[in-house]
């Protein structure tokens, strides 16, 4: 059965210079041609008036024909490049429709890629990972993945793991031979290699998660200890009222902020205060709620209240990591940056900026984030799950092979495993799996 031919804006909605209307599927050449008319050359760009199905003019612009499998779907595609006005954009997607198109779903465009084999599973996300990067890092990360540079080391570590797995049940199936399997250097090489691998992109893809995901902080404390301050200097925008009056933030403010390539979010919060007025009780209310939502928190005291650094902490913060930030150092002539005496506790100066580069590092840290330049790739969380189940079957076979000598034991925890690892780039992969990865897309993509 033939796939449907579908169509969608591939740009946002919304007013612009330019918008691109994807047509795609085994029908995309003659539902077009309903439209411009002859279409042009396979990737030449040609200028046509587009027409409604009474012939009246819609739009002019750009019409450009992809043949399969030369396309990014894998389908003959045409794309309709007009003005970038919500109208024109639904008049010709409707004039599509009237041609015998459907409205793509979420996704689809991209998931036909996927099922076509134009991209593996892992490409196909990267490609809304890098629609949806904020940062610069997050971007090119997401773009070496897209590359198929994440998928490359993926096979690379599949392809050890089915090369072991074939050596030993080549060994228990053929065991005449007389050979002790368990002796070979090659084996234990292969074994090292494998396992060296699988723990290094581990690492890198954790990086690589909390690089797509982001970091969120919620910055707490007690009334005018300098939250709003800070949550300005850190940013570069004056996004929080600033005055001596406390109480001042009654409801959430956020920004993001850019750490080496990482997104952190910052969310500034009501000062946390016994008997507040009841518009100032929502804001502390809800400044728990964010705190309960987090990744981790700053809490924020004034230094020149004399209190010891973690005297005012309430019992009562949520289990994430907390750096206590001893703010307004100023005034006191505390040493700016981290105490040696007290873990994850810090002066800095929102007003002089001092100390300010070390909560920055202290952040990324408890993200548990570097840059790693080339090497670094965006990643989901299932990837880091996939990979982390991989490296456990892996672990299981080596302790029976080694405690027990258990060659058939260890062959199947390597099946496990590989098929653990096909599961990132798709080579296994159930279809309630591929329906949520593609639902999240957006249409048009």
């Amino acid at each position: 059965m033939k796939p449907d031919t579908i169509v969608a804006a591939a740009t946002p909605p919304g007013t612009g210079g330019i918008a691109i209307v994807r047509i795609s599927g085994p029908q995309a050449s003659e539902v077009a041609e309903q439209l411009v008319g002859r279409l042009p050359p396979p990737r030449e760009a040609q200028h046509r008036t587009f027409r409604d199905a009474a012939g009246a003019a819609i739009d002019s612009g750009i019409v450009l024909y992809f043949a399969a499998p030369n396309s990014f779907t894998g389908e003959d595609v045409v794309e309709l490049q007009g003005h970038g006005g919500p109208m024109p954009v639904a008049m010709i997607v409707d004039a599509a429709v009237g041609a015998g198109a459907r409205l793509a779903a979420p996704g689809e465009f991209t998931q036909r890629a996927f099922l076509n084999g134009r991209l593996d599973l892992a490409q196909a996300e990267a490609v809304a990972d890098l629609i949806s990067s904020g940062t610069a890092q997050a971007a090119r990360a997401a773009l070496r993945s897209l590359s198929g540079e994440f998928s490359k080391r993926v096979v690379a570590i599949a392809a050890e793991i089915e090369r072991l797995r074939i050596f030993v049940e080549a060994a228990i199936d053929f065991p005449e031979e007389d050979v002790d399997f368990l002796s070979d250097g090659e084996l234990h090489a292969a074994i090292g290699r494998a396992s060296s691998a699988l723990t290094t992109l581990i690492g890198q893809s954790a990086v690589g998660r909390v690089l797509r995901d982001g970091f969120r902080v919620v910055i707490v404390g007690k009334p005018n200890a300098g939250k709003s301050s800070l949550m300005n200097r850190l940013s570069g925008e004056d996004t929080a009222i600033v005055t001596e009056v406390a109480g001042t933030t009654r409801d959430i403010l956020r920004e993001q902020i850019d750490i080496d390539g990482l997104a952190v979010e910052l969310v500034d919060t009501a000062g946390l205060r016994d008997n507040p007025d009841r518009i100032e009780a929502e804001g502390i209310r809800r400044a728990r709620e964010a705190l309960a939502n987090a990744d981790a928190a700053l809490w924020i005291q004034d230094a020149s209240d004399g209190n010891d650094s973690r005297a005012d902490l309430p019992a009562d913060l949520p289990s994430i990591p907390i750096i206590v930030v001893r703010n307004k150092i100023d005034l006191t002539g505390e040493a700016a940056g981290a105490n040696p005496r007290a873990p994850r506790t810090l002066g800095v100066s929102a007003a002089t900026g001092a100390g300010l580069d070390e909560l920055r590092r202290q952040i990324g840290e408890l993200a548990g984030y570097e840059n790693l330049g080339e090497q670094t790739v965006t990643a989901r969380r299932r990837h880091v799950d996939a990979l982390q189940r991989a490296a456990q079957h892996f672990a299981a076979g080596c302790r029976a092979l080694r405690e027990d000598r258990a060659g058939e034991v260890f062959a199947e925890e390597l099946r496990l495993a590989h098929r653990a690892l096909g599961e990132i780039t798709g080579a296994c992969s159930a279809d309630d799996l591929l329906g949520r990865i593609f639902s999240e897309f957006c249409i048009g993509k």
